[in-house]
């Protein structure tokens, strides 16, 4: 269906609903009949079919209660008024509301709507709720317009500030100046001396750089000519030969000239801004080794590692082609836990492997008297110890880089908040990376916030996330999706947007999609450790006996059950968490229930714990009572084998492999997966993989070509799927081989660390750049969300203890 203006789409379902009273009416009370209070898109499409099938004509096909209901994200009601939120297109809402009796049609605005849910809730009407609403903080700031544009914002903001900027009458070519010359490494002044002190003389400076360096050779290094140009007032960063040097310098006339986004990227690129990173991550074991399936620890620590890798490469890459010999400092800022259970955990640093001088630096949880917390923490009951961890961190920071870093990025809701502590404090650039934001995970967790809050305290992790969010300079997303969704669901940030915690808060408008200071960056897989099965010359050939008898052998120690009785099944693969979101043992329920699927293939499960008692997380025990319930029902013990066991790295990429081996798939079954690490890692192997519709997966996967959607909702439909691909590959072995080529071409393409890298430097100089030149640093929110920290979140955060 079409989407009209509101107006319109409201004037002709007022009408609609007093001409074709009876239809409109049946399809009320089959709302009604639900007898729920809150109705999702899915259902209210359910109940219009149905209305639809008992009439031999309906009239509600192609009409104008058909459109609203196709906008229908979801709707509320009670005896007398049913409300719907209507998605216009991405990110942007409508709200109404149709008395069920009389057909009366009013449009509402957002607070309404909320309250109602609130009423719902709550049973009735509070006489004040604090409203939260961040609008008029950026209505003066420019924003994207087209949905397409989401997730480019560097691109937009160059676009529209850099014309603005250098029309200022000249004020504009005065704030570049002066950002060259603010550039220093330990006291060695780079770019641009004080010396140079107008425009003006920026330009003659240039015009005669050039004149100087054009009859060198072009690999002449900066040694061989620097006294030629420091008499000009040009100092080391401008390139490491004459060539790259008059690139720069070019660049920069051109700049002046008349600007353009690409040349003005292109030249803040090059500048060296960026000499260490503190990358936060407080929660979990993070570690090296032995740390991969322990509650709260996973694909968010592998994430972190790679990057580092591909950050401090490029890092040095930058640094020699400005030609300067400086080593990159790049620390991960994480919780020393002294009981750390075999980990390294209680080691205050540790040198990160693969690169050259990063590091973990870990600083522990202290109580108000000082002491060190000695156990792990959930990170759902974490938050009264990040105010005195970013004090006490910042502190261990400063003291291990000599200064303070030129960037800082958080990690997940915990570390993000960390990081805007930090940042604020410090006056650095900003970076956010959610990896997932909980509140989409759990239906009607902010609703229903009361109820989960003994376990999962949403209260203070919701609020962390919207002070985060809005005080981060730019956000970091694998995926579309997770920003703004797709044309038929909800992005992780725009169900930030507006939401209510009844009693507690209603936000009216908490972040926006179209901010520019979203940006889509990709992750990859380390490949040296996922590469293809067939690159036999680097296959690690040694462990395959004991991947072997990890995979086939027969049981014999605590952490492994069931044994595959018939090896000459396909194999299917999965590795995740054992949680309820990651659902596992969702997988195994599917497995279980068809025959079509038991008949073709054996299931191999690397997740959490066998002994239940070995695991301090309380949902993961759960999961774990649920995985031994299954295996007894169903008898699974001779086609189910689960290991227990968290595989170092170079084992993990080489069981991928393996698998391709034996022509197995790898399955990834989550009901929401916000990026999907262990998908581009099955593919980098040449693994055929099967992944959730909701999150990554679908932007990673092209359905058919280079892997699988999977819908978690409908098991049984998603068993028949995997069976249908086994029953085509014993017809056509080259099936197979088709669908991993296809996802081997798909993460070449779009999904490398080299990319990320590349991307991410130019990113932080970017933001760097406007934050410097602009009031991209938006002081009024700040000071706002200052008062939202002081006066919501601390208070939450204490009652958790």
């Amino acid at each position: 269906m079409s989407s009209l203006p509101v107006p319109d789409m409201v004037a002709q379902l007022r009408t609609y609903l007093q001409e074709h009273r009876n239809l409109a009416h049946q399809m009320l009370h089959g709302l009604q009949a639900l007898e729920q209070p809150f109705m999702l898109r899915s259902e209210l499409h359910d109940v219009f079919e149905a209305v639809c099938s008992e009439t031999a004509d309906c009239g509600l096909h192609a009409s104008p209660f058909e459109n609203v209901i196709e906008h229908a994200q979801e709707a509320a009601q009670d005896s007398s008024w049913i409300y719907m939120a209507l998605r216009l297109r991405i990110a942007r809402w409508s709200y109404l509301r149709i008395h069920v009796e009389t057909m009366v049609l009013e449009v509402i605005d957002i607070s309404d709507y909320l309250a109602f849910k609130e009423r719902l809730v709550g049973g009735g009407q509070p006489e004040w709720t604090l409203e939260i609403d961040l609008e008029p903080f950026s209505r003066e700031f420019y924003k994207l317009h087209e949905a397409d544009s989401i997730g480019r914002g560097v691109e937009f903001l160059n676009r529209r500030l850099s014309s603005k900027l250098f029309e200022d009458l000249g004020k504009g070519d005065r704030r570049l100046l002066e950002f060259l010359r603010v550039h220093q490494y330990r006291d060695q002044q780079l770019m641009l001396a004080d010396t140079v002190e107008d425009v003006k003389q920026l330009r003659d400076a240039l015009r005669q750089a050039e004149k100087l360096l054009a009859p060198l050779a072009p690999d002449a290094d900066w040694a061989q000519f620097h006294t030629w140009v420091e008499p000009l007032g040009f100092r080391p960063g401008w390139g490491r030969d004459v060539a790259r040097t008059r690139e720069t310098m070019r660049l920069l006339l051109d700049i002046l000239e008349a600007p353009s986004p690409g040349n003005l990227e292109k030249f803040l690129s090059r500048i060296p801004m960026i000499f260490s990173i503190a990358i936060i991550s407080p929660h979990g074991y993070f570690g090296q080794s032995n740390v991969l399936g322990r509650p709260d620890t996973g694909g968010q620590v592998v994430y972190i590692l790679d990057q580092v890798r591909a950050l401090e490469q490029e890092m040095y890459a930058r640094f020699d082609e400005q030609g300067l010999s400086i080593d990159p400092q790049i620390i991960v800022l994480s919780r020393l836990i002294p009981e750390a259970d075999g980990t390294t955990c209680d080691q205050k640093l540790e040198p990160i492997v693969g690169t050259r001088h990063a590091r973990v630096l870990r600083v522990p949880f202290r109580t108000e008297q000082g002491e060190t917390v000695p156990h792990w923490i959930s990170r759902f009951e974490i938050w009264p110890w990040l105010e005195r961890y970013a004090r006490d961190a910042q502190q261990e920071l400063l003291a291990e880089l000599g200064g303070r870093p030129d960037l800082i990025v958080g990690n997940y809701s915990d570390g993000n908040l960390v990081a805007s502590l930090l940042s604020q404090n410090l006056g650095i650039t900003q970076c956010n990376i959610a990896h997932a934001l909980e509140k989409t995970k759990y239906l009607y967790s902010d609703l229903y916030w009361k109820d989960n809050e003994e376990q999962y305290h949403f209260s203070s992790q919701f609020t962390a996330d919207l002070i985060a969010m809005n005080t981060a300079d730019f956000i970091i997303t694998s995926t579309y999706q997770e920003i703004a969704g797709t044309d038929d669901s909800l992005g992780q940030y725009e169900s930030h947007m507006s939401y209510t915690m009844p009693g507690l808060y209603r936000v009216v408008h908490g972040i926006d999609p179209y901010d520019p200071k979203f940006n889509i960056v990709s992750p990859g897989a380390d490949d040296t450790v996922y590469f293809p099965y067939s690159r036999s010359e680097h296959r690690l050939t040694h462990l395959h006996s004991e991947i072997d008898e990890l995979v086939f052998g027969s049981v014999s120690r605590p952490d492994v059950r069931g044994s595959l009785q018939e090896r000459d099944k396909f194999l299917m693969f999965t590795m995740a968490r054992m949680d309820h979101i990651k659902n596992i043992t969702g997988l195994v329920e599917w497995y279980a229930q068809s025959e079509a699927l038991r008949e073709q293939a054996n299931l191999l499960v690397v997740s959490g714990y066998v002994d239940p008692n070995r695991s301090s997380d309380e949902e993961e025990r759960a999961q774990i009572h649920r995985m031994h319930d299954l295996m007894n029902e169903y008898g699974l013990d001779g086609q189910v084998r689960w290991l227990g066991l968290h595989l170092e790295k170079g084992l993990a990429g080489e069981l991928y492999r393996f698998i391709a081996d034996q022509r197995g798939i790898f399955v990834q079954p989550a009901l929401f997966e916000a990026f999907g690490l262990t998908v581009i890692e099955a593919m980098s192997s040449g693994l055929p993989t099967f992944a959730t519709r909701y999150g990554g997966p679908l932007e990673i996967i092209e359905d058919g070509i280079s892997g699988f959607h999977l819908d978690p909702n409908y098991g049984e439909q998603a068993a028949q799927r995997l069976a249908d691909f086994f029953i085509e590959c014993r017809k056509d072995p080259e099936y197979w081989t088709r669908i991993s080529d296809g996802g081997l071409r798909r993460v070449e393409e779009h999904y490398t660390w080299k990319r990320y890298a590349e991307r991410m430097m130019t990113l932080s100089r970017v933001y760097g750049f406007w934050k410097y030149v602009t009031d991209l640093e938006r002081t009024e929110t700040r000071r706002y969300l200052q008062m939202l920290y002081g006066l919501q979140f601390r208070p939450l955060a204490d009652s958790i203890r």
